[in-house]
């Protein structure tokens, strides 16, 4: 992890020493001069705890007089670097992180049964495991009902999973069972669509619905309002710069501090619109809306391109997993 944190922190150095050339300008000024950020955000950048979002750094250099367009390159490289350093984390090193430091992490224990029809009555163990991949012999059932609370109980990670495989053979292992949404931005839930079978002719394409879930915070609510531009299926040219706004309302209770949009159809290809990874949301309190921009560059061969984006909390958490993606999708004529 030590790639990670250096990136942060040197990312949060090179936000500093901006700050540091125009006078130390006091966070609640620089929030003022923004109007779209909070001071304790502007704060929090500087720390090198975490990687700001793009939306974050875009708002502390203009509230020091500086051109976002030339931090880009220094963020993206650290951004980069962050998710590379997740990516290789150890499924053991995954699992641990995911387990929460609290009395919600509920040890449960489950039994490998054997093949043939099975008694278990659902009534009264509502909540069965995933089967062990590549095991279909039997299934991995917990041997008591999940608590009564809200969330739903899976297998936390991979690695959880790769524990009771590693166990197979014996009858009784002990597994950490945790709430849906613990240690887990829930990214991974919706994957990458198979964008090379979407062609023009499946404009307008329909989202599917996620499985319900709670948002992350308790409040939390949004709604889509409208396109404000490229509704869908608009057609627009090869190799060319175009603007998608859409507008969101915050109908919770909750503001939205640092929130973002994040690309979920990643890695972009050539053959793909492009766009930055983090589209930023300004601060929006309850009730109020808020216009989100996202900059497109389009292919330079004819297709159709359909984005799809999560909105994200300051932790880079979803904000909202039992919620459709925000998308745009556009039809990329040839010259």
């Amino acid at each position: 992890m030590r790639a990670q944190a250096e990136a942060i922190e040197d990312f949060a150095a090179v936000l500093r020493e901006l700050r540091e050339s125009v006078g130390n300008p006091p966070f609640r000024e620089m929030s003022g001069r923004s109007g779209a950020i909070s001071h304790t955000t502007l704060h929090e950048a500087t720390k090198g705890n975490r990687l700001p979002s793009w939306g974050t750094t875009v708002e502390f250099v203009k509230a020091c007089g500086g051109d976002p367009a030339a931090y880009r390159e220094r963020w993206e490289r650290a951004n980069q670097a962050v998710r590379s350093a997740n990516a290789e984390r150890p499924a053991s090193a995954a699992l641990e992180a995911s387990v929460p430091k609290t009395a919600e992490a509920q040890a449960l224990h489950i039994a490998l049964e054997p093949p043939g029809p099975s008694e278990h009555d659902e009534t009264s163990a509502p909540r069965s495991a995933a089967p062990v991949p590549g095991h279909g012999a039997g299934d991995v059932r917990a041997l008591y009902p999940a608590p009564k609370r809200r969330g739903r109980y899976r297998l936390s990670s991979p690695g959880a999973v790769a524990l009771a495989a590693a166990v197979i053979g014996t009858w009784a292992v002990v597994l950490i069972v945790v709430d849906h949404d613990s240690g887990k931005d829930g990214m991974e839930e919706y994957g990458n669509r198979a964008k090379n079978a979407l062609t023009p002719a499946d404009c307008p394409v329909q989202p599917t619905n996620p499985a319900p879930a709670s948002p992350r915070h308790k409040g939390d609510a949004a709604s889509f309002v409208a396109d404000i531009t490229l509704p869908d299926c608009t057609r627009v040219g090869a190799g060319q710069n175009i603007t998608k706004v859409w507008r969101l309302k915050n109908t919770g209770t909750v503001p939205w501090d640092d929130y973002s949009l994040r690309r979920l159809d990643l890695p972009q290809k050539a053959g793909d619109c492009q766009t930055i990874s983090d589209v930023p949301i300004a601060d929006t309190e309850p009730g109020r809306t808020v216009d989100v921009r996202a900059e497109i560059t389009t292919p330079r061969k004819p297709g159709l391109c359909y984005v799809r984006f999560k909105m994200v909390d300051g932790e880079g958490k979803v904000a909202f997993p039992g919620s459709r993606p925000v998308n745009f999708q556009v039809i990329v004529e040839g010259p």
